[in-house]
């Protein structure tokens, strides 16, 4: 599957976020942790923001100007409807151009819809996209190697890949960046949740 394929699937089920049933908190504990790592505060992005909207709100609560970016044109005016006075960019992350540097970006359960030949350079990308001591905070399958699946769990057609921990830890360096948190928040479920800060601005 390609991101586009990606985001039509959710287009399918993106009324699911509207749900009661949803978990509003899902993610936020991480997110806490991950803001603490930082003083800076001003321009923040959301990438793969859905429509819940509870991502976004917390980053709003912290004295973050945020923005959202999406592939699932549902999601966004799922998103739009709760946030109508924020920006919301409906993009590829594969393709789409920082317009300039975040000091906090979150990518929560979102990357690992890229195609795994793309993930290390739209990790890179990513890392480049933060400011100086800018802190991100995303997901990945906790595996030892790089691995790819497709399967029809949420109901329409949905794709995952990794690099796995050892090489995302090495693009996180190769970046400029620091690993300041990896844990398994689901095991043994291997979800892992990682925080890196950018801590100079050159590439290698």
């Amino acid at each position: 599957m390609n991101p586009q394929d990606v985001g039509d699937s959710y287009d399918l089920i993106a009324h699911r976020w509207q749900s009661d049933c949803f978990p509003r908190d899902d993610g936020i504990a991480q997110h806490e942790k991950a803001v603490a790592f930082t003083t800076l505060r001003g321009a923040a992005l959301d990438i793969g923001c859905g429509g819940s909207g509870r991502v976004i709100e917390f980053l709003l609560n912290h004295g973050f100007s945020t923005e959202g970016l999406d592939i699932s044109r549902k999601m966004l005016e799922l998103a739009l409807s709760r946030h109508p006075h924020l920006t919301f960019h409906h993009a590829d992350i594969c393709r789409w151009q920082f317009p300039y540097l975040y000091n906090f970006i979150s990518a929560w359960d979102s990357v690992w819809h890229v195609p795994l030949r793309a993930q290390k350079q739209v990790l890179l990308k990513i890392l480049a996209g933060l400011s100086l001591g800018g802190v991100a905070i995303f997901t990945i399958g906790g595996t030892e190697e790089p691995s790819e699946i497709s399967n029809t769990y949420m109901g329409p057609p949905m794709y995952h890949s990794t690099l796995g921990i050892p090489r995302t830890l090495e693009v996180i360096a190769q970046a400029g960046a620091v690993c300041r948190h990896l844990e398994y928040d689901q095991y043994p479920q291997p979800h892992v949740y990682i925080i890196c800060q950018r801590t100079r601005m050159e590439d290698k």
